[in-house]
Formats: C-alpha cells, structure tokens, sequence
C-alpha cells in the first residue's frame, strides 16, 4: 500500500503494520476489547473554525505522514469554508489506526473516517459497522466509473465508500542513476534476475525492501502470483476459493526465491520510508512499492528524476494485471445520522475536493472524473496511463483477502519466507480453512 497504506490495515496508503499498508491485528468481533478506542479519539489533528457551528462533524485519519497529512486538512479547510462547517480532525498513526479498527467501529467512532475500498470495506459492512450512503451517491454516482462504483459497494448492494484516489504498484528507480548505469528496464522475469546480478555486482543492493510492518511483502506475493496464475487465481485464493495448499502457490515462492538473494538483507529492520530514503540516495537499484513512495522525497530535482515500470512478466496475461488499491472515505453507524458528515463525504466525491487534496499530495491520481490533470508531471501521467490501461486491477492482498489472514496468517508466513525462504503452504492451508470457515 496502501499511505498504503501512504501506504500501512499496516496501504494509501494508504490506508498500514506499514506506516502506510498495514494489516489489522483485530478481526474482532469482540476479540479486542475497547482498549484501543481512547488511542483513536486522543490525538487531534485540527481544529474547526473558532466560535463553533451547528453544522459539526468529526473526522478519524489514518493519514499520519506529513504530506497526506496536510492534504486532508486542505480538504477539512475547504470543506469547513464552503458550508460553514466545523470540522474536528483525529489525526491517529496509519498502523494503529488499521490495527484497532474494529474496536473503533465497535466503540465510539468519528462520523466520518479514512478507510478502503473492496473487501475491507465490505468486512465491516457485513457486520453492520457502517453506515450506507446511497443518498450520497446520488449525487456524485456520474463521477465515478462502473468500476470504481463496484468497489465501492457493500455486500448488501448498497454504496458506501467515496473514492479519494487510487495508485499503482511498481518498481521506482532513479533515471539518472540507470542512465550512468546503463541499466534497461525489464519485461520479463528472467531480465529482472539478470539485471538484479547486475547490479549486485557493482555493489549496490538491486531491490530496496522492507518489511517491519509486515504489509509491503504483500506486494511482491500479489504480483508473482498474479504473473504465474492470473488475476482470477488471485481473487480466488484471497476468497479462499482456491487452496493454498497447491503447487501454484508453492510455484510463487519458488519463484521468489530467485529474488531474495537480490533484496535488501535489511529488510525485516526497515520501514517503507526507510527504503524510499535508500532508494533516493542511490543506495538501492529498485524499490517495489505504490507511488505514494514519491511523499518521502522533498528534493525536487530527487522527485524528478523517479520513474517506474510495472512488475516483469513471468507466464500468464503478461503484464495486464496491476496492483491500485483505493483509498478514501466511510461514515461509521453513528455519522449515518449527521447530515454534515454525508455532506462532508459527498464534497470527497467532487473534483473541487480532490483538486485541493492533490495540490498537497501529488502522488497519488484522483479517482473523479473531472479532477484537473493538467498539472500532472510525466511520472502522475504514466501511473495514471499505467491503470488506466490495466485488463485487471486488484486491491492489495491485506484488501482483498479476509482480515485475519492477512494480518494473522500472512505476515508471519511472509517474514519468515523472506528471513530464510522457507514456507509451509500446507500451514497457511490448515489456517485459512479455519478463519474462513469461522466468518
């Protein structure tokens, strides 16, 4: 992810355990006791205008990083000025944000709150832990496209997520440093390894990783599997449709493996934002993650010389299928019932909205048709090209697959892959038959 995350249910990231695209601790439904809800109530993030108003909501952020950050209270700022709404911010980190989420929901929620698109969004629905906003809907449904409504839809067929934006999944690199190189880019899988040996053996670390946070391996897992199997097999093992314990899945950690000899040995050490800064210093070759890494560089000349190119391909459907998870917004049950937070979430849904919140945070590519693309740069074009033109879109594997594999499943399976590459798919089996069978 996604802050995703920008970023962490550890990804907008966004949004994290990473800072931006994290996995939920909880899959609660009581597991988790109201511990958490004082965490994401304590910290305020801004203020409404002074003097108060009738017309109040409150606002739970995961977006913690500095320039997401400050994107949603340009948007809050916006907000509060056109409708003369006090608006009051609760700003909360993107980790334990997504990993108290359920006792949150289960406690004493903000109205409105940031949040994901597809099945963590539709989790919750289910459980009747949000509220619907077809009315909202109504009125900002011609913004979006069919697809983006999809996501956007809970179980029950009713809507009720607004789209933010959305931002692929690539390898980020340094044009100049490529180019004093002579490094190409890759297409396929094999040219991937090859140039990897490349670059190890000019001394520098060819793929930037980290995984403290346990979400961003999901990445790398979601793409080779996609690459080998299909984006079908994908949707399918995350809906537990498919078994882990199969010789595909084993194919795409064999398939890995070939890799980990090429990532940081770090990794296990390093946040996302860790890697951004390697990558920026020429310390590593690549860096797979979503564009939101482009938050973590200040320097101008830095920011533009970052491109990126989608993962190789390895078998099936080349290179159709990209990872773009949406970020965005949801009422709780209680902000149902506020008129001024289905106002607040109807003005997300405009391309006034979205135009204000990329003039803060440029890399990310608004969901509204509309929204003013005239100042993307070349590196905003070609991640909006690259989903635009994508035959399948997923979500992110903590997104689409059910809360307690991701979190309590995957990310050990993935740590200890990545410290010594082994893996037990016949374990993640057993595990996810008895989560899913217990939903």
């Amino acid at each position: 992810m996604d802050t995703r995350s920008r970023s962490s249910f550890s990804p907008s990231r966004p949004l994290p355990p990473i800072d931006r695209r994290t996995v939920l601790k909880t899959l609660g439904l009581g597991a988790v006791g109201l511990a958490g809800v004082p965490l994401l109530s304590a910290c305020t993030g801004g203020a409404g205008p002074a003097g108060g108003s009738s017309k109040s909501l409150t606002f739970g952020s995961s977006a913690s990083d500095d320039v997401p950050k400050r994107a949603y209270q340009a948007v809050v700022d916006a907000f509060q000025k056109k409708e003369s709404a006090t608006v009051t911010v609760n700003t909360v980190s993107h980790n334990d944000f997504q990993n108290k989420i359920n006792s949150y929901l289960e406690g004493s929620p903000d109205d409105a709150f940031t949040w994901f698109a597809g099945y963590r969004m539709q989790y919750y629905a289910g459980k009747g832990l949000l509220a619907p906003i077809d009315d909202v809907w109504q009125q900002i449904g011609s913004n979006f496209s069919d697809a983006l409504k999809k996501a956007s839809t809970g179980p029950d067929g009713k809507m009720y997520f607004v789209p933010n934006y959305n931002y692929p999944w690539g390898f980020f690199y340094r044009k100049s440093f490529w180019s004093e190189k002579g490094y190409a880019v890759p297409t396929t899988f094999d040219e991937l390894k090859t140039l990897a040996a490349k670059m190890k053996g000019d001394g520098i670390i060819p793929i930037g990783f980290a995984d403290k946070d346990g979400w961003p391996a999901m990445g790398t897992f979601d793409y080779i599997n996609m690459r080998l199997n299909g984006y079908q097999f994908h949707v399918d093992l995350c809906a537990h449709k498919e078994s882990w314990n199969q010789p595909k899945v084993q194919a795409v950690f064999d398939t890995w493996k070939a890799l980990l000899p090429y990532q940081d040995p770090g990794a296990l050490g390093q946040t996302w934002q860790d890697a951004a800064q390697f990558l920026g210093q020429k310390k590593t070759g690549m860096y797979l993650l979503g564009s939101f890494v482009t938050q973590q560089f200040t320097d101008k000349t830095i920011l533009d010389d970052i491109d990126f190119f989608p993962f190789p391909a390895i078998a099936v459907e080349g290179q159709d299928a990209i990872e773009a998870p949406i970020d965005g917004l949801l009422l709780s049950k209680k902000g149902g019932q506020n008129q001024t937070a289905k106002d607040f979430l109807q003005f997300m849904g405009t391309p006034e909205a979205q135009n204000t919140y990329y003039s803060i945070d440029s890399s990310n590519i608004a969901t509204a048709k509309g929204a003013d693309t005239s100042k993307f740069t070349p590196l905003n074009k070609k991640c909006a090209d690259a989903i635009a033109n994508a035959k399948h879109i997923s979500q992110f594997f903590d997104r689409d697959a059910l809360p307690a594999m991701a979190n309590n499943v995957m990310i050990p399976a993935l740590q200890s892959f990545i410290k010594d590459g082994t893996v037990d798919i016949k374990n993640l089996e057993s595990q996810a038959a008895s989560l899913y069978a217990a939903q």
